[in-house]
């Protein structure tokens, strides 16, 4: 898969450093020469450009990439590089990152935007999950399809500690994809039990998260 991220800050090159490593091509994008020079991120191309640019994004060749990142630490790029990754370039996927929460509701569809991350609102999301028993917690929004990653831990009096997974009737639009118990990552099937301390991931419509609520937390 050949990937384009715009921005070569600390953000960019992790993003860049982790996709390398997993065998994808990868092209950093930034207007900084330091930033961009060669070898900044083994592996990796480099290209000192503008990327709100059609002439840098032209350059960069971005009709030919798989996925593109919008990853600089200024939300007006980060939206500009997208819509012109999906208007103009027809790129299949298009990551935003958010920067200001006050932002994040134009990173959706009308600006090309597939997935958008938002460090803080992900931070927060891990402060509550890390303090929260019994309490569904939202750690992840999907752009597409109006979904969310949720995560509930349960509590000793939760209604089903000791039945099995197959034995519950799931809300609509809603899925269990993890049990973590421990060390263990649990691929749930019908025969796993259900035990307190677990951490459930379900992907799930917003709509359905207070019936979810209801069914996992506190008895």
């Amino acid at each position: 898969m050949r990937v384009a991220i715009a921005g070569a800050g600390k953000v960019g090159r992790a993003i860049a450093r982790e996709l390398v490593g997993n065998g994808h091509q990868v092209l950093l994008i930034d207007r900084d020469a330091e930033l961009a020079r060669p070898g900044i991120v083994e592996g990796a191309e480099t290209l000192m450009a503008d990327a709100c640019e059609v002439s840098a994004l032209d350059e960069a060749h971005l009709s030919g990439c798989q996925v593109v990142v919008a990853a600089t630490g200024d939300d007006k790029v980060n939206l500009v590089v997208s819509l012109l990754a999906k208007t103009e370039y027809g790129v299949p996927r298009v990551v935003a990152r958010v920067n200001h929460p006050k932002n994040e509701w134009m990173f959706d569809e009308s600006w090309g935007v597939d997935v958008a991350v938002s460090t803080p609102r992900m931070l927060v999301a891990l402060v509550e999950e890390a303090v929260s028993v019994g309490d569904l917690v939202r750690l992840f929004t999907f752009r597409q399809g109006d979904a969310n990653l949720v995560e509930i831990t349960l509590s000793a009096d939760s209604p089903v500690v000791g039945q099995r997974v197959g034995d519950q009737v799931w809300p609509r639009d809603t899925a269990l994809v993890a049990i973590v118990r421990g060390p263990r990552v649990i691929a749930p099937s019908p025969d796993d039990p259900l035990d307190k301390g677990d951490e459930l991931l379900f992907v799930a419509s917003a709509e359905v998260e207070g019936d979810l609520q209801r069914l996992l937390g506190h008895a």
